[in-house]
């Protein structure tokens, strides 16, 4: 939410996401957040999200595009976030797979005129969190719950260093200038 008009409307989409459209956790179509998107920033997600899963499947530059255009910036994350689809042959995933992804979506970016910002996908403060998150997952029956990804709130240069096969000046870019240049839309709210 960058103003009052966003955080109402983000109340209103994650009322309506539990009270209209919950099928096991709570979703929300396409139309829906349109007609509430006034003062909200839209990210595209981490690869759960349907950018990404499209360059996973390998979908045409077209049709990324398309995606893409409906979000105000793309995410890339850290290598380690999605490591787990370098274990699992199902992806057929290399490491450098995984950068080429990134840098994708920063092409894509660059070509519609989007930020792309580097972002964690926090889900615990510290690396020694990660065996809260262990436990969750494990009660839960994850077959990889022993294999956390590492993702704890980075320091800025941590961010810096993950994101230096971007380039030194790419690399500052998405991790340092275009946060704040999100940042820098976000009123006092």
């Amino acid at each position: 939410a960058k103003n009052e008009t966003g955080l109402r409307n983000l109340y209103k989409l994650v009322t309506i996401s539990h009270l209209r459209y919950l099928h096991k956790r709570p979703m929300l179509p396409r139309e829906v957040i349109e007609e509430y998107r006034e003062g909200l920033i839209l990210g595209s997600a981490c690869e759960a999200g349907e950018l990404y899963r499209a360059i996973l499947a390998g979908r045409p530059d077209e049709e990324l595009e398309k995606i893409a255009s409906f979000y105000d910036y793309l995410e890339i994350q850290p290598l380690g976030n999605n490591m787990f689809m370098v274990r699992d042959p199902k992806f057929n995933c290399t490491v450098e797979d995984l950068k080429n992804h990134n840098r994708k979506i920063y092409e894509i970016g660059k070509k519609l005129g989007k930020l792309v910002v580097a972002t964690c996908d926090v889900h615990f403060l510290n690396p020694e969190d990660s065996k809260y998150r262990t436990i969750l997952h494990g009660v839960q029956h994850w077959k990889d719950a022993e294999e956390q990804a590492p993702l704890y709130y980075r320091t800025t240069e941590e961010m810096l260093e993950e994101f230096q096969y971007l380039g030194s000046e790419k690399a500052e870019e998405v991790v340092i200038t275009n946060t704040n240049r999100i940042a820098d839309q976000i009123e006092t709210i």
